[in-house]
């Protein structure tokens, strides 16, 4: 019953214009505080609540921040999710989850954005067009990239220092007398994947030692066949530098299956420090991604922009940890 009550109801119980009471929900020209009280009063007795897409059609604003994601396989997303839901909540924000099944946000990922007149948008692991960008700005809606960076000059991200995290893992690695390492990115094409390899290279170079690099997909599959294949080949690593804990459970698990012994024959490091990581069957060695911090700051980035559209742009990096545990 409650859902069929409308601002009409209310205007007609208040003894006043239904644009009387658009004006006291939704913004717009001033109103009057008797006729304030008296709309609160009738929406009250009524029970209704304003339809959010009734907003929009008057105000072209939601209170709605579009999320995008590409899948949700691996479990640190899942966790971004969840804290960025509690976080616009307190705001007084929902949160449209799109999930998109391709490296690059589709036109029909933006249609649906655009469609629901979203407040702000967030990309995590997908990748975006010079043209998506525009469209976004055009339409003066906040973008931010959560856990990925690029190198266009007009856009805001916000991740881990993934370049000093990886060379802290790469020197921590070596004081534990590590040798011959090997790395298994993640999809090549991403910020992430790059700048872990990268800052860990840097590192093995300056010490005068080398890597072998295999192709993954930031999945527990992808991880588990890897380790196969590098045990098939004979030639087994002191330590594996995983692009993510995910991956690194199935290094792990194919370790075991062929009775391989981490710590002592081999030694495995993961990066994000998923709760997972900590659980008895793995109790991985990882980098930890500062989830909340990162969050944090989006949020207050977003928010700003909701308030005064800048289109400001800016490379966030912030700093996580390495979190020691059993696996080296």
């Amino acid at each position: 019953m409650r859902n069929e009550i409308n601002a009409k109801d209310v205007a007609k119980l208040a003894g006043v214009s239904q644009s009387s009471v658009s004006r006291v929900f939704f913004g717009g020209a001033s109103v009057s505080e008797k006729t304030r009280k008296k709309v609160l009063a009738a929406a009250e007795e009524l029970g209704y609540t304003p339809n959010e897409f009734a907003r929009s059609l008057i105000t072209n604003k939601t209170r709605i921040i579009g999320l995008v994601m590409k899948g949700v396989k691996n479990p640190f997303y899942p966790q971004v999710l969840k804290e960025f839901a509690e976080a616009f909540k307190r705001l007084g924000y929902s949160i449209l989850f799109v999930q998109t099944n391709h490296d690059e946000l589709q036109k029909e990922d933006v249609e649906t954005l655009l469609n629901y007149h979203v407040a702000g948008v967030i990309i995590t692991n997908a990748t975006l067009s010079l043209k998506v960008t525009a469209d976004f700005k055009k339409n003066k809606i906040p973008l931010i990239l959560f856990n990925r960076k690029v190198e266009q000059p007009d856009l805001f991200s916000v991740c881990t220092n993934n370049l000093e995290a990886s060379r802290q893992i790469a020197e921590f690695l070596i004081q534990k007398g590590c040798k011959d390492m090997v790395y298994i990115s993640g999809q090549r094409n991403t910020s992430t994947s790059i700048e872990r390899e990268k800052g860990f290279s840097e590192v093995l170079k300056k010490n005068q030692l080398t890597y072998r690099r295999y192709d993954s997909d930031y999945s527990y599959i992808g991880g588990y066949h890897t380790a196969k294949q590098i045990i098939n080949e004979g030639c087994i690593p002191s330590a594996f530098f995983v692009a993510n804990d995910i991956m690194a459970f199935g290094v792990l698990d194919a370790l075991h299956e062929y009775s391989i012994e981490v710590p002592s024959v081999t030694k495995v490091v993961g990066f994000d420090n998923i709760d997972m990581a900590k659980w008895p069957v793995y109790h991985l060695t990882t980098w930890e991604q500062p989830i909340s911090e990162m969050v944090d700051r989006t949020v207050e980035y977003m928010m700003a922009e909701i308030e005064e559209y800048t289109g400001r742009a800016e490379n966030v990096e912030i700093e996580g940890k390495l979190i020691e545990r059993s696996t080296t």
